[in-house]
Formats: structure tokens, C-alpha cells, sequence
């Protein structure tokens, strides 16, 4: 019988070290190796969880995740196949003086390099891949990104087995589990802002989020799914406020929104709305897209998009 692969996550940790890029190793004490931060999934985690976790026990550095960069996948010394889930992850001054690294039966030591030194010091091929990915963004300029998360509100009670207004269907109990178990999965990316819907189903979806975060939920009718209906929703303007903001953020709303907010977010970053942004806003409920876009010029269009599933 065949094992099933290993899943694993983690990320190319990156910043500038007078005024030269620069990315994280570290030297693993049992092994005698030097790779990228990584570690096994843990049952009920999702890959995003994992990277985050993964790379603040073995660095000490919480953060928040950029963009992807691919996956890599190998076979293990037992025949095991192992697939490992990267993104690129920047380390802000405030990240490194609250690091709680100390040398550990895991990892010995964390070293900051450069991309060439990367290339010939790290000890297994794919990891030297995942940094080429990453260097393909250093070299177009784009390092420091946020992210646009719109989310599909959790499953709710259908119209038809509702008697108030359709603004007020509550979630289901399905609805509400999907709203917790999304939490630590979009915390991975660190918004700062939580914009939802005014309908109920939408605010109650993020109402886990923001009690983790401390965020306050800011309510719109710009992405409510009543104004939309009636020509009256200004997706434009919301989607406008949020790119100039340049902040990470989450954007609750409707399956009929969610096409033109993704539309909206191509148009403002002068993106080609293609069937890869097109198929961003194709959302089951509970689910959602990760829009990832320049901070220093968002005109340079999407960077990325990633889509991630309701929590089970």
C-alpha cells in the first residue's frame, strides 16, 4: 500500500540589510544541514497555519506571508513523497528586536544571506529553487506586497426557509463552523482591516476574525449584495479606498459581488481581468481568494492570486 505524502510549509523570510537583499537560513542541529524554514503539517492545520508556526518556532520571528512561491516535491529517505508549500515572508525591523530565537535541539543557528551566498549554501536542490522564485520577484522589483482577501460569507440559512429580509439570514451551523475554523488560516497574511457586508450573514462570517484580532469590523452596504442587486453598490469606490490604503485587508461579500470586486481589483492595478482572476471569485461559501499586490506600485498589477478552500 502506498503512504500517503507528507505536506509541509513553510517560507523564503526576507529583508534588506544595508540596502541588499538578504534571506534566512538556518542550520539545523541534528541534521547538519542548512535550508529554507519548513515544517510538517500538524493534524487540523492548514498549509498557511503551518508556514507561520513553522517559521516562528524555528526562527522566532512571527510574520506575516506574502506571496507564494511554489511547491517543492521530493522523495524522503524512506520513499515517502514530501510536498512543501512556500511563500516569501518580510522581516520588519520591530520582527527581528522581538525574536525569541535561541539555539535549540532543532535548529543550532539562523543566518542572514545573500541571494548567491543562498544559491551554493543551502544543502538540497529544491530548496535553491524555491529561492530562484523568489529572486524572479527581487529581480522585477517586487518585494513588498499586501494582500486583498475577499471572502465568500459561510453557508446560510437559504432564502427560501426565510421569513425576514434576505439582508438578515443567519449562518447555518455549517456557516458558523466555517467562520471559526477560518480565522487562523486568513491571520496568516495579518490584515489590518476587516471590511464586510452589511448583511448579517457576511458580518457574522467575520465576527470570529475580528474578536481574535482585535480588529473592528467596518460595515458597508459598497459590497452588500441588496445594493448590488439595485445598481446602487459602488464596488468601485471600496475597491479604490482599499488599494490606495495599501494595507492588508479582508473583504466579506456575495457570490454575485465577488466577480466584480475581483474585476474592480484588476482594473485599479491595471491587470488583465482574465479566467485566472475571473475564476479567483468563483468561491464555495467559507472560501476565499488572496489577491497579493505591490506596496510600491500596485499599478503593476496583481502579483498573484491564491485561492484557499472553507475550513472543513
Amino acid at each position: 500500500m502506498t503512504e500517503l505524502p507528507v505536506f509541509a510549509a513553510g517560507a523564503v523570510c526576507w529583508r534588506l540589510i544595508e540596502g541588499k537583499m538578504h534571506v534566512l537560513l538556518i542550520h539545523r542541529t541534528v541534521h547538519g544541514d542548512v535550508t529554507i524554514p519548513k515544517g510538517k503539517v500538524d493534524p487540523g492545520e492548514t498549509l498557511p497555519q503551518t508556514a507561520v508556526r513553522e517559521i516562528e518556532e524555528e526562527t522566532g520571528l512571527a510574520l506575516a506571508l506574502g506571496v507564494p512561491l511554489g511547491v517543492s516535491t521530493y522523495s524522503m529517505p524512506g520513499g515517502r513523497e514530501k510536498i512543501v508549500h512556500y511563500w516569501a515572508a518580510e522581516v520588519s525591523q520591530e520582527a527581528i528586536q522581538q525574536s525569541t530565537f535561541v539555539p535549540n535541539g532543532e535548529v543550532a543557528a539562523i543566518e542572514w544571506v545573500t541571494i548567491k551566498k543562498a544559491r551554493t549554501y543551502l544543502s538540497y536542490t529544491p530548496d535553491v529553487e524555491i529561492i530562484d522564485a523568489f529572486a524572479k520577484l527581487v529581480d522585477t522589483g517586487v518585494t513588498s506586497t499586501f494582500a486583498l482577501i475577499a471572502l465568500r460569507h459561510g453557508k446560510a440559512v437559504q432564502a427560501g426557509n426565510w421569513d425576514g429580509p434576505d439582508s438578515t439570514r443567519p449562518l447555518t451551523e455549517r456557516g458558523v463552523s466555517q467562520a471559526a475554523g477560518l480565522v487562523e488560516t486568513i491571520a496568516a497574511w495579518r490584515p489590518r482591516r476587516i471590511i464586510s457586508s452589511t448583511a448579517t450573514r457576511c458580518v457574522t462570517t467575520v465576527a470570529p476574525l475580528s474578536a481574535a484580532t482585535g480588529i473592528q469590523i467596518k460595515r458597508t452596504d459598497v459590497f452588500s449584495q441588496d445594493a448590488y442587486e439595485h445598481g446602487i453598490a459602488d464596488v468601485r469606490s471600496g475597491i479604490g479606498k482599499r488599494v490606495r490604503a495599501r494595507k492588508s485587508a479582508v473583504i466579506c461579500s456575495h457570490r454575485p459581488v465577488l466577480p466584480a470586486i475581483l474585476h474592480e481589483i484588476a482594473l485599479a492595478t491595471g491587470t488583465t481581468f482574465d479566467a485566472f482572476v475571473a475564476d479567483a471569485a468563483s468561491l464555495d461559501t467559507g472560501a476565499f481568494s488572496v489577491v497579493h499586490l505591490s506596496v510600491d506600485n500596485p499599478s503593476a498589477g496583481i502579483v498573484a492570486i491564491e485561492t484557499h478552500p472553507a475550513a472543513a
